[in-house]
């Protein structure tokens, strides 16, 4: 069973992605050592001990009847206890309840809830992007109305703009907004796979809607954005009404079984006496998009963990059935009879594998929330050009931390099945499991490939290509340290780096003049290839800069720093060819798709 890597979870924070060097700037108020190390250790506790034994109930399914959907055996309870130690209120904003703590630690103690049990952990991540999109564009009204209950977990949110029609090109959005004269609006329309968009865990559920006004613009300049609760709410906070609205299907599912995915119906007159479910813009008309934007970067840094979360709970049910399943001789056995199966080389590499993509990956999420942290806390201090720097930071880093971290999910949690042998493709060890769960974080919260598209046509060209040069020179820096270092253990670690970093740097150039050029068919050609490639060469570089801090026990780290150099880096220089020389034979090929 899944027991919370706390360690590794601090290191990486304070050593890898930042957080001890903020610490000591005074850049993240009153943070302390012991602060991080209180809430990591009872995070670890809740989540290896009362959410991940759990996990395995969601399996059963939600159930719906008569547009109530039941949770599974223990879960409500669980979401009760769970917002009773304030986890749903970790970073949000002590105004309305919040305790005001960075996003790094939002994100830890994320990967232990979605490690512990992904299916249950869904709820919050879409609450939390609601607190988000209200807190930075809703009116003063409607955050004094909703946030506080919002935070606290008390209340829970939604994110609905998928459609039958209408995936993710939202210009074909139908559903539609009525003015009411009193200011509210009347919502109709159908929505798909809504996660959690109706359980028994509060007593209230706001979905953040999109829909168009009849006078609106075509296209997605033309989408709002609305607040439609459940249940209406009275002006001093008490329940009021049920609103017109209902969930009217739970979709059947790959893997997460245990998170309803509704089928949302609004203002058909089955609620209300008047059809139309009433609800609120949020900011302005017709800016809808911006608003769920800012939910949605919120999500994808949060769905990025989702695969290191999956990656690390496969990782080590790998390792421990590799060290009790007995198998052959493995070359150098002296024990009794057969040897556990980690005693084989292809067993190693595999384990290996594993251990040094998620590190690589969660150095990258952290990274990434370290770096929203910083925009944050320069734009209090009121230092725009750092905050700049900072905001450049994040953007670049969310479509890898999303793209790259969900990607291995995947391919940890195939590689653990694979471990397991022919248990692995037995539901009872769970290792199947966790393939299942970890199959949708690629394709929600924007596809990988969109991931790829947003990085290399928005992202890369940040203050002109500057940003991006800036970020390779330090991972270079991070190379010269371990070259400098001149140490045996490391091997051939600093060789490797810089010719992934070398990879990296030209296969960008290539990208930056693809896209001054006009050539977008060749960049998006070599968009996939260009990220893999960008989280590989960044994620290496992360093990090494763990790697090079010394706290008298750095062994295993550099040890797996350079088998990650050694063995996994020679794929930059095919990704490299793939995003340079791929786009002639790519594009050539659509023939043979028939």
């Amino acid at each position: 069973m899944y027991r919370a890597p706390v360690e590794d979870i601090a290191f990486t924070l304070k050593h890898v992605a930042g957080m001890q060097e903020a610490m000591d700037a005074g850049q993240l108020g009153d943070l302390s050592d012991d602060l991080v190390d209180a809430i990591l250790a009872e995070a670890g506790r809740f989540a290896s001990e009362e959410m991940a034994p759990l996990a395995q109930n969601g399996e059963k399914g939600t159930p719906l009847k008569d547009a109530v959907v039941t949770t599974p055996e223990g879960w409500s309870e669980l979401y009760q206890n769970w917002i009773s130690g304030g986890w749903n209120s970790l970073t949000g904003t002590p105004e309305y309840g919040g305790q005001g703590l960075p996003t790094m630690l939002s994100v830890a103690t994320n990967e232990m809830w979605n490690a512990s049990s992904m299916a249950f952990s869904l709820c919050s991540l879409l609450t939390m992007g609601a607190v988000e999109a209200l807190s930075a564009h809703a009116s003063d009204d409607l955050k004094n109305l909703y946030l506080e209950k919002l935070i606290s977990g008390a209340w829970t949110g939604t994110m609905n703009l998928t459609e039958p029609a209408a995936g993710s090109d939202l210009s074909a959005l139908k559903a539609r907004a009525e003015r009411n004269d009193d200011g509210s609006y009347r919502i109709f329309g159908q929505k798909i796979y809504i996660t959690y968009g109706e359980h028994d865990f509060a007593d209230n559920i706001i979905h953040l809607v999109l829909a168009r006004l009849p006078d609106a613009p075509a296209g997605t300049k033309g989408i709002s954005l609305f607040l439609v609760p459940k249940f209406l709410v009275n002006s001093d906070g008490t329940l009021g009404a049920r609103n017109d609205l209902f969930c009217n299907g739970v979709e059947h599912k790959l893997g997460i079984h245990g998170s309803p995915t509704c089928t949302m119906i609004y203002g058909d007159g089955k609620f209300g006496e008047t059809p139309g479910a009433i609800g609120w813009v949020i900011g302005e008309e017709n800016r809808g998009l911006a608003c769920m934007f800012t939910m949605m970067n919120n999500a994808r840094l949060n769905v990025g963990i989702q695969g290191v979360a999956v990656a690390e709970a496969a990782y080590q049910q790998a390792l421990e059935y590799a060290q009790e399943r007995t198998q052959g001789r493995a070359p150098g056995w002296q024990g009794k009879g057969m040897s556990p199966i980690i005693e084989h080389p292809d067993i190693q590499r595999d384990l290996l594998t594993m251990k040094a993509l998620i590190q690589a990956s969660r150095s990258i999420a952290y990274s990434c929330a370290h770096a929203i942290d910083m925009a944050d806390s320069a734009a209090e201090r009121g230092e725009a050009d750092v905050a700049r720097h900072w905001r450049e930071r994040a953007n670049l880093l969310t479509p890898v931390a999303k793209a790259f971290s969900t990607d291995i999910g995947v391919q940890a949690a195939s590689i653990g099945v694979q471990v397991h042998g022919g248990m692995g493709f037995i539901e009872e060890t769970g290792a199947a499991r966790l393939l299942r769960d970890a199959r949708i974080a690629p394709i929600y919260e924007g596809t990988n490939g969109i991931q790829a598209i947003d990085l290399v046509t928005r992202k890369l060209s940040q203050s002109g290509g500057e940003h991006i040069a800036g970020y390779i020179d330090e991972l270079k820096v991070i190379a010269a340290q371990v070259a400098r270092k001149n140490s045996p253990e490391f091997g051939l670690t600093a060789d490797r780096l810089n010719g992934a970093l070398s990879d990296l740097s030209e296969a960008t150039g290539w990208m930056l003049r693809a896209l001054q050029d006009g050539r977008m068919v060749e960049a998006l050609a070599g968009a996939t290839p260009y990220q893999r490639l960008f989280g590989l060469a960044a994620g290496a570089t992360y093990l090494a800069k763990g790697a090079l801090v010394e706290t008298g026990d750095d062994s295993a780290r550099i040890a797996l720093c350079r088998f990650c150099a050694e063995n996994l880096l020679a794929q930059t220089a095919a990704l490299r060819d793939a995003v340079m020389q791929g786009s002639t034979s790519l594009l050539g090929a659509r023939a043979a798709l028939k």
